[in-house]
């Protein structure tokens, strides 16, 4: 049974349980759901990069912080097509496309929808992720056949005041409950390491597992330092197997989504992703860049996974 009713206390105990009990319980889940074998894969590129209006404390992107990120246009449609193919041939199954935006103006949503439709074309399934949509744009975004629509949430509730203040979680929440009643896949999640406590990633999936509908896609993602923004100050590592009770606690709440280890990857080892696996990760991504900052390369990604004997989805 899907659960949409959880409780802060009732997920805070599933996240204390005694380690190997914590495993044993997502592992039953995972499986119960998945092929725990299989690993899905996703690309994701910036076409739109730098100059956002957004305040966001953690994001070398915004407008508010100098982190020498240069500031782009729109990128055409050709130049995506390209990326887009190198997507496919390193085994990608699906490609993210994100803007720097807060939202996007109506002159770009002719472009925006092209980039979906000749993307699908090439036997891909296309995701985007643009900021603050409204009903207007959703709808042609349904339209052109865009399969998911990432807007993470961030963090807890309560703790989203201290990392943004030029939107609220309500803003956010407005966006996901827009994108999931067109009928378009939700991917939404959200960071771990912006000086946080564990209650706030507890609460930041309840938040998620207590929607309407679960998100399709949940990404974990280790922020990446990047000087000269507001969270460095206060950003504290993440301890590894806070990570893992994290990936195992989404897993249990949200039985059914996929959940994806996204930035930060790369400072993790081969050791703590396997941990993660089996607490039911089941998606990464691939492409040596996410945005703006590293990922691992494909090779290292194929050499793990073949070390695990695991697989890759067929793209």
């Amino acid at each position: 049974m899907i659960r949409t009713d959880w409780s802060i206390e009732e997920a805070q105990a599933v996240h204390d349980l005694p380690f190997p009990d914590l495993i044993h319980r997502a592992q039953e889940v995972h499986r119960r759901n998945f092929d725990p074998t299989v690993i899905e894969t996703a690309s994701l590129v910036s076409i739109k990069t730098g100059g956002c209006p957004e305040d966001c404390g953690y994001c070398s992107q915004s407008a508010y912080h100098d982190t020498g990120v240069k500031v782009t246009k729109l990128m055409d449609l050709d130049e995506v097509l390209k990326a887009a193919r190198r997507a496919k041939a390193s085994g990608a199954q699906r490609f993210c496309m994100g803007a720097a935006w807060r939202n996007p103006k109506d002159r770009d949503m002719d472009k925006l929808c092209s980039m979906v439709k000749r993307v699908r074309e090439m036997g891909l399934e296309t995701c985007m992720t643009l900021g603050m949509l409204s009903p207007g744009q959703i709808e042609k975004l349904r339209a052109a056949g865009l399969d998911f629509y990432n807007h993470n949430i961030d963090t807890s509730p309560d703790y989203y005041r201290e990392i943004a203040t030029t939107r609220t979680m309500d803003d956010r929440l407005e966006t996901v409950d827009r994108v999931r009643r067109s009928g378009i896949k939700v991917c939404c999640g959200g960071i771990l390491g912006m000086g946080e406590e564990v209650v706030d990633r507890i609460s930041m999936l309840v938040t998620l597992a207590t929607l309407p509908t679960h998100p399709d896609s949940v990404p974990i993602n280790l922020w990446n330092e990047i000087g000269n923004t507001p969270v460095q100050k206060r950003a504290k590592p993440v301890d590894p197997f806070a990570l893992v009770r994290t990936v195992a606690l989404a897993r249990i709440l949200m039985p059914q989504s996929v959940v994806r280890l996204s930035a930060g990857r790369t400072g993790m080892s081969e050791e703590l992703q396997a941990l993660c696996f089996l607490a039911g990760a089941n998606s990464i991504f691939v492409g040596d860049v996410l945005l703006t900052t590293g990922n691992p390369a494909a090779w290292q990604d194929q050499q793990m996974i073949d070390k695990l004997g695991m697989r890759f989805a067929p793209a």
